[in-house]
């Protein structure tokens, strides 16, 4: 506890009125949420490439956040960083009856079906419903996923990913059906959102998390790109220089060379 006590009373001397850093000082939690956001990406990063180092770094940036918010609560007397450590703690005594009563559970499988009967008790009891309480902020990939799971889980769900991918083909054909009939670009913006709430359907069902196969081809992308700008730049050229056919044999080249 001695560690935390150090981040919180530096904290507090970050804020302090008379001798803080004006930076710090001015911020609220609306202000450095965008950051915070950030460092949950940096953390993330860190984790895909196995960077042990890099990961305990960016843990300390979102530690430090956790105890920003709670500074600038404290300062406005909402609350404090121990109650912050007690509701997580009593919330997680709750939700591990297995571990901290007398549930019996064996397995990760059957401990996920429990955490959501009793989170879904927890809604039942604040009066929401099955989707109530997903934010608004989620990324959206991360919210359609979350929303096709609780909706399964309420029976609201094809048995078998054949006629989840019949329903993308559709929402495609959809898409091609409104460019012929030169829709307006809101029309062309929600048939593309079905194709991508389908795609992610259609991931789930395969057992795919959406974000990371996302992530996934970006990186495949952003490699083979760059493959191409690196050849192009042997040729003495740019890519604004060269033809989309140029450039097309070179993406055939590196996909060749990199295969997913």
């Amino acid at each position: 506890m001695q560690s935390i006590t150090r981040l919180i009373e530096l904290m507090k001397t970050l804020r302090d009125p008379e001798r803080g850093c004006p930076w710090d000082r001015d911020q609220t939690a609306r202000s450095i949420l965008p950051h915070t956001l950030e460092e949950a990406y940096e953390l993330a990063d860190a984790i895909e490439r196995g960077d042990a180092p890099g990961q305990c770094e960016e843990l300390g940036d979102l530690l430090f956040h956790v105890v920003f918010y709670c500074q600038i609560a404290s300062e406005a007397r909402a609350f404090e960083f121990d109650d912050v450590v007690e509701r997580v703690v009593e919330k997680l005594h709750r939700r591990h009856p297995h571990v901290f009563g007398d549930a019996k559970i064996e397995t990760a499988a059957e401990q996920s079906l429990a955490w959501e009967r009793l989170k879904a008790g927890e809604r039942r009891a604040k009066g929401e419903g099955i989707l109530g309480d997903l934010p608004g902020s989620l990324p959206a990939m991360r919210r359609a996923l979350k929303m096709q799971e609780r909706a399964a889980r309420a029976g609201f769900d094809w048995d078998r990913p054949e006629p989840v991918l019949e329903k993308l083909e559709e929402e495609i054909a959809e898409l091609r059906e409104a460019r012929r009939a030169g829709s307006d670009p809101g029309m062309l913006e929600d048939e593309i959102g079905d194709i991508l709430f389908a795609a992610v359907n259609c991931a789930r069902h395969l057992g795919v998390d959406p974000e990371l196969a996302l992530r996934r081809s970006n990186e495949k992308f952003s490699r083979r790109f760059t493959r191409v700008e690196s050849e192009l730049t042997a040729r003495g050229k740019t890519p604004e220089q060269s033809t989309l056919e140029e450039m097309e044999q070179i993406w055939q080249d590196a996909k060749r060379d990199d295969p997913p």
